[in-house]
């Protein structure tokens, strides 16, 4: 992530861009306790070196956005599902081993919520941000553009924290087979849930779909 990023930027250094759009993610608010998370909240205790290097990222954007005034949108993505997705990812590990019998893991006992953010969903808010390039003015008091740069970040999710377990069982229902829960703690680096505040997406976009 800290090398591509950069390259990414030196690329847009040189090759100036009308606008820079790069992914972060949800990971980003870290220990953040104050749900939804919203934009203008902290991202200084992130959980993972994964989110470490995405909080990274962000801040790397920022100065180039503000030393060679690359227009930038950095997106904080909430766990997004759906065609394509990597084979690590919950859905499709699950699906697979439900329906080969095989036993799933269930961390912190299934006591986690999860902002599950439909993948057309998601793209639909990347497309409609392209023509949404950060300037001088704000949108509103949400806002989360910088004071001395034309760059931003924005969150990208569906609004509506799952359960876990929830989630389970409509893989069950889907597959008409029951899961084998093999009940674990929580990991080292993971939250127990995330919930979006996507109200400066719908500033800037208005009213987005958000499938169930």
């Amino acid at each position: 992530n800290l090398i591509g990023t950069h390259e990414v930027l030196e690329a847009a250094r040189a090759y100036p861009p009308k606008h820079l759009m790069m992914a972060s993610t949800s990971s980003a608010y870290g220990a953040n306790t104050e749900m939804p998370y919203a934009e203008q909240h902290r991202a200084v205790h992130p959980m993972s070196f994964y989110a470490a290097t995405k909080v990274a990222n962000e801040a790397m954007a920022h100065s180039y956005a503000h030393l060679f005034d690359v227009p930038t949108t950095m997106f904080r993505f909430f766990t997004v599902y759906g065609p394509w997705g990597r084979p690590d990812m919950a859905l499709f590990k699950f699906t697979s081993a439900i329906l080969k019998g095989e036993p799933i893991d269930v961390y912190n006992h299934g006591d986690m919520q999860r902002d599950f953010t439909f993948v057309h969903d998601l793209v639909e808010g990347i497309v409609r941000l392209t023509a949404q390039v950060p300037g001088a003015d704000a949108v509103g008091p949400m806002d989360s553009l910088s004071p001395v740069a034309p760059f931003r970040v924005v969150n990208i999710g569906n609004g509506a924290p799952v359960q876990l377990i929830d989630f389970i069982e409509a893989i069950e229902a889907a597959t008409g087979r029951t899961a084998e829960r093999n009940l674990m703690p929580m990991q080292p680096g993971d939250v127990r849930e995330t919930w979006v505040d996507a109200s400066l997406l719908e500033a800037l976009v208005g009213p987005l779909p958000h499938t169930d």
